[in-house]
């Protein structure tokens, strides 16, 4: 498996699909699965075009995305679905301005595409009022056959990346996993922090996590973390009076070894509560008695 960064070999010739893929959810995985079938009934190889930053983020200078996946991740979850290529395509304004046919020529002749395999909903080019039968019939006028995907049965979960940013914003990590297909997760590096867990009982591993990475509503969950479960809380930690900074802050039960400088990911397994001010420490510390009780419930589970 290889991720190409440049113009592919025109020696090979793909059947491919193309998108942002966010996340690299359900739908986008069985849009994936139709196309590793057509190019393995056709005898060719299976690849998929997307996009190292997010287009808006090139079309508008102020765009600040959050996304699902940093493009590393997102690239890891394509590679896991098996498809045999993946193509980085840098994506510019001079590429947005191009018409449909004309974006469908560059992927025919400067990445080998004889087969394009799109989603029932899928648009592009400039002119975003053309669809499916407008791509057929360039395609025919280049040599590139253009195929409708089958759309994904989601069981009414309506299955987009929106959906699951839509999910996390409200805390709803079941929803989310259930759209994704695997638990949505969290990587960052432990940094120092202000080492107030430590003095109440329930030492934190404080994270910083890249910009454009989403991070679901402020609140306390059970995370799993690596081979082991955690507590999560991300806020502002009001008690505590930290201002208006948020902190990603986990308490690994059970584990207590030094983890700065390490880094950690984090997989959201269950919204517990949000956050609130309490009274006092004390009030602070039996409601985290009572956060590591819920947690505890899953070790051994996940």
């Amino acid at each position: 498996m290889a991720t190409f960064a440049a113009k592919m070999e025109k020696s090979i010739r793909y059947v491919a699909t193309i998108g942002f893929f966010d996340g690299v959810h359900q739908g986008h995985k069985c849009l994936i699965r139709q196309v590793r079938a057509e190019a393995e009934q056709r005898g060719m190889k299976s690849l998929v075009v997307t996009f190292p930053k997010h287009p808006r983020q090139v079309l508008a200078a102020d765009y600040q995305p959050r996304l699902l996946t940093t493009c590393e991740e997102k690239l890891r979850l394509l590679r896991a679905t098996g498809v045999d290529e993946i193509a980085l395509m840098p994506f510019t304004r001079e590429l947005s301005m191009l018409t449909a046919e004309e974006f469908m020529r560059t992927l025919h002749v400067e990445y080998g595409v004889d087969v394009l395999v799109i989603g029932y909903d899928h648009r592009f080019g400039h002119n975003r009022s053309e669809g499916f039968d407008d791509y057929v019939e360039y395609g025919k006028r280049m040599g590139l056959d253009v195929v409708l995907a089958d759309e994904y049965d989601d069981g009414g979960l309506h299955c987009s990346s929106t959906e699951v940013r839509n999910a996390l914003g409200r805390g709803d990590v079941d929803v989310a996993n259930d759209i994704l297909g695997y638990r949505y997760f969290v990587a960052g590096e432990v940094v120092n922090g202000f080492h107030v867990g430590t003095k109440i009982g329930y030492p934190t591993a404080n994270l910083r996590v890249a910009d454009e990475k989403l991070v679901p509503r402020n609140g306390v969950y059970v995370v799993k973390v690596g081979d082991h479960v955690g507590m999560l809380n991300i806020g502002c930690r009001p008690t505590l009076d930290n201002g208006s900074n948020v902190s990603i802050e986990v308490h690994i039960i059970d584990y207590d070894s030094n983890l700065y400088g390490s880094v950690l990911t984090l997989e959201f397994v269950k919204y517990i509560r949000e956050e609130r001010r309490f009274d006092s420490v004390d009030d602070l510390k039996r409601q985290l008695a009572q956060d590591e009780s819920t947690a505890r419930g899953f070790v051994g589970l996940l």
